[in-house]
């Protein structure tokens, strides 16, 4: 019998890759999140199966409604996935004839969607670039720091296909209209809004709000595989589901994918929140209790901008710390095991540490590393600037 794997270094080891730990999220460049036992259970379960894959969303469809007060549901392959087919199903409907045209030919169709400017944020792409891949023109609505609602009503025409409304730490936080505001400007012109919520615990406020459909990862927050659901009114979800025999057939969902989010779904109901809640509370005492006593370094607990249950370590880092921000961050990611934090808004002289992605022990860890770190001489980059390069990514694969 062959010995148990240890989740946090066997297959890493086997592969030459570093035995990371996050402290920065659910992140999609880590891996997402922790799979929850349930669904990887399912997802073994059901891969050396033959199934009929529209029976299966009609079951996985049933569990989105109920966990999100849709009136249905779908999976896809993840949320940028989600918008995109959403989009299409708001231009095309269930003609068929147009959901094969998409994305070059859009004659006839409502193709416009409207983005309020300080949505128009990057999350590892554009966001509208997921608008246009449906084959739809982004309308920006305002300026980055003030969207008025004449912005809004002002921009919807009779191309005017959605609003889609983005709820995420990169957007701006204030100066935008609110969902209850857009619903209220959208619904009596016939605009659907589309909430992209990717990384959000609220599984039903937005529906509830007034949204028309709302899109969730399956693989943050939820701890299901890489995944999209899209929930919310009936006509729009169909429409949506019916782009994977056109444009979603590339942005297409396996039966091992369906199955886990089914399996994490159900297995948030009964989540003991509470109890994480506590664990990571804990965290967060430690680290700060470690980063105050460190001469240049305090640390502020924080609430998620969004307002998820969820509170981070935001670590502000002063000259008289030897480090930058952004140095203490690359000293981290450099160091054994690799400890990779928050740091997009390094510029700012601080990164958050995010206690929601760890294994038992791993908190401990962080504390050493940070103790590590700050006892060493410091890296020639100690005092690095953040700078935006892609030249990294224009490596790969070297």
């Amino acid at each position: 019998m062959s010995a148990p794997l240890n989740h946090n270094a066997d297959y890493r080891a086997r592969h030459g890759l570093r035995p990371v730990i996050n402290v920065s999220g659910t992140m999609t460049s880590l891996g997402a999140s922790i799979i929850h036992d349930d669904a990887i259970a399912a997802m073994a379960e059901i891969a050396p199966q033959w199934v009929e894959m529209d029976d299966l969303q009609r079951r996985a469809s049933a569990v989105i409604s109920r966990l999100t007060g849709g009136e249905t549901g779908f999976v896809t392959a993840c949320c940028a996935a989600g918008i995109t087919m959403s989009v299409a199903g708001a231009m095309t409907g269930t003609d068929m004839l147009a959901i094969e045209q998409l994305p070059s030919r859009t004659d006839g169709l409502k193709n416009e969607v409207i983005l309020q400017l300080g949505h128009a944020v990057n999350y590892g792409a554009p966001v509208d670039q997921s608008i246009r891949l449906a084959g739809a023109t982004p309308v920006l609505a305002g300026t980055a720091t003030q969207v008025m609602p004449y912005h809004v009503e002002n921009a919807i025409n009779d191309r005017t296909a959605a609003l889609l409304f983005v709820v995420s730490h990169h957007t701006v936080q204030f100066g935008q209209l609110s969902l209850e505001e857009v619903v209220e400007i959208c619904r009596p012109r016939g605009v659907p809004v589309i909430v992209d919520a990717a990384s959000e615990y609220d599984l039903t406020g937005f529906l509830a709000r007034g949204a028309d459909l709302v899109i969730y990862s399956g693989h943050k927050f939820l701890s299901g595989p890489t995944s999209g659901i899209v929930a919310g009114r009936k006509d729009l979800v169909r429409a949506a589901y019916l782009q994977n025999k056109g444009i979603g057939r590339g942005m297409k969902v396996g039966k091992e994918s369906i199955a886990g989010v089914m399996a994490a779904l159900e297995a948030w109901e009964k989540r003991d929140h509470a109890g994480i809640r506590a664990r990571e509370q804990a965290a967060l005492d430690l680290w700060k209790t470690t980063v105050d006593a460190m001469p240049g370094l305090y640390g502020k607990i924080m609430p998620d901008p969004t307002n998820n249950p969820l509170d981070r370590l935001e670590v502000h880092v002063l000259p008289e710390s030897g480090f930058t921000a952004t140095g203490l961050a690359k000293a981290l990611a450099a160091g054994d095991p690799p400890v990779i934090v928050r740091d997009h808004e390094a510029e700012l002289g601080f990164f958050f540490l995010d206690p929601c992605n760890l294994h038992p022990g791993e908190a401990e860890i962080v504390a050493k590393a940070l103790t590590a770190v700050m006892n060493a001489p410091r890296p020639e980059n100690a005092m690095a600037l953040p700078r935006h390069s892609v030249e990294k990514a224009l490596r790969w694969p070297d």
